[in-house]
């Protein structure tokens, strides 16, 4: 059982930026992937970043040149960059991850961001 666990949300003005960090129980080393999700109220979840074992990363089209995710292995952590936040940007970001070796998807409890215009 892997547990993710999510923090850097809140409240930032139109334009301003916040870091996200999803900490993991296990080692991330033999993760397939780790990405961002986020989900406004009434929408569906969407990927917003994600970062393979290669190292290759795939941003939604809309935060291109805005988000930026990285991977810390020593610390078990993924990281959001989000600069220059716009209020479609608000909605709860949730972690992902695909480890090698099983099917299961594993997910963190969320973290709200809320984009004030």
């Amino acid at each position: 059982q892997v547990q993710l666990v999510e923090s850097g949300g809140g409240l930032v003005q139109a334009g301003g930026s916040l870091r996200l960090s999803c900490a993991a129980s296990a080692s991330i080393f033999s993760t397939k992937s780790m990405g961002w999700f986020r989900q406004a109220p009434g929408k569906q979840r969407d990927l917003v970043a994600l970062i393979n074992s290669g190292g290759s990363i795939l941003y939604a089209d809309s935060v291109k040149g805005r988000f930026t995710i990285s991977r810390d292995n020593a610390k078990n952590t993924v990281y959001l960059q989000m600069n220059s936040l716009k209020p479609e940007d608000t909605a709860v970001y949730y972690c992902n991850a695909d480890y090698y070796g099983t099917s299961r998807s594993y997910w963190g409890q969320g973290t709200q961001v809320t984009v004030s215009s």
